[in-house]
């Protein structure tokens, strides 16, 4: 028989309070969790080359439903061998339902219980997604992990519209799973409920009735509270099946990160490492700083002298604001680099200190970095 075969597909190492060092294997790879997957919505990394993304340690990469279905279209890449081959990255890729920018994205749409049509924020072509056209889409570009289709409501909402919601999600959800035939895929499903406790966990139960390879939560980061969000988070995250990965879903900020893995989530993504590089906002181990500010015109410093990347290693405060402020393409670039850099760094110091029983002293000594000097309007306490 197959050793491979014989391997659990998710197996913890250790655990440190709710904290879990775990190791995920799909057909493309192993993932090393608690992992950051960072965000190729088109199908590239933006201003960052595949194999800069794996030398920096990322094992995954997010691919988009929505905008690779529009554009170049999912029937094509499938003919051109796939996304893996298609953007040349040879390890795991989730992608997205396409749910969330169909609910975003396409302001003309109609929803009803066989799926949702909606015109392209593109060209205003019509479309249509289902729960089965969503699984054929990232079944034909070949995704190692496959999240099920679900509505993705705004912020705020009713209890009634989320109630309504989630229902549809989870019938959306058995539809997904009956539609699945890629036997080397892992289909995820989604729990969503807003911001209410009971209407989370009475999804949690729903979408958890369903056996699947993995589970994650869905809905936050819509506007919402981020006080809100690290509150259920912290509430909902051991309630989910200890024996699968726990994924929350656009998140987020170093942070939201830490207090996340506190709570027992093993995978994120978010494309904000990249789009704040490109706006001049950079992640360091003394907090934020945003590059554009006249301080640093004439500082010889490094970004972060506490950062071994290739920016920091070679390139001044002054020479990132000067390349800035000029709007040159290094400057995008260089700051992504870092920006990358420091969000794998920070994966695999959690995951270390995890393993080390070491967690909690880890955990205090980020909250005590980030929350100093934080632009986000909330206070965290260390006993989080």
């Amino acid at each position: 028989m197959d050793e491979k075969k014989c391997r659990a597909p998710f197996e913890i190492l250790n655990q440190d309070g709710q904290a879990r060092r775990a190791r995920l294997r799909t057909a493309h790879g192993v993932v090393e969790t608690p992992h950051f997957m960072p965000v190729g919505t088109k199908a590239t990394v933006k201003a960052m080359l595949p194999e800069e993304i794996k030398t920096m340690g990322f094992d995954i990469l997010l691919g988009n439903t929505y905008h690779l279905h529009l554009r170049p279209g999912d029937e094509l890449i499938k003919q051109l061998g796939g996304l893996h081959k298609f953007m040349n990255w040879q390890g795991p890729i989730l992608t997205d339902s396409g749910g969330f920018q169909v609910f975003s994205l396409s302001q003309l749409r109609t929803m009803t219980e066989d799926g949702v049509e909606f015109r392209s924020h593109l060209d205003g072509a019509k479309y249509f997604i289902s729960p089965e056209v969503s699984m054929k889409i990232q079944m034909n570009l070949g995704a190692d992990i496959i999240m099920a289709f679900d509505e993705c409501l705004q912020y705020p909402a009713t209890r009634e519209q989320i109630q309504k919601s989630m229902d549809l999600t989870h019938r959306w959800l058995l539809r997904s799973k009956e539609a699945m035939t890629k036997e080397d895929s892992l289909l995820f499903g989604i729990i969503q409920g807003g911001l209410e406790l009971d209407l989370r966990k009475y999804s949690l139960e729903q979408v958890t009735s369903v056996d699947l390879p993995g589970y994650a939560l869905g809905g936050f980061s819509v506007g919402e509270p981020i006080e809100f969000m690290h509150a259920l988070v912290k509430d909902l995250g051991p309630l989910m099946p200890k024996n699968k990965p726990r994924y929350l879903m656009g998140v987020g900020t170093p942070l939201d990160l830490i207090l996340s893995i506190d709570s027992g989530i093993d995978m994120f993504d978010c494309v904000m490492p990249t789009r704040m590089a490109r706006n001049g906002t950079l992640f360091t181990w003394s907090g934020r700083v945003s590059i554009k500010r006249r301080e640093y015109s004439s500082d010889s410093s490094p970004l972060d002298a506490e950062c071994d990347c290739y920016t920091c290693t070679n390139y001044s405060k002054a020479y990132l604001r000067h390349l800035f402020m000029s709007g040159e393409i290094l400057s995008a670039r260089l700051n992504s680099i870092h920006n990358l850099h420091f969000y794998s760094t920070l994966m695999k110091r959690a995951r270390e200190s995890i393993s080390n029983n070491t967690w909690t002293e880890f955990k205090k000594y980020c909250l005590t970095r980030f929350v100093k000097n934080s632009e986000e309007a909330v206070q965290v306490p260390l006993n989080h």
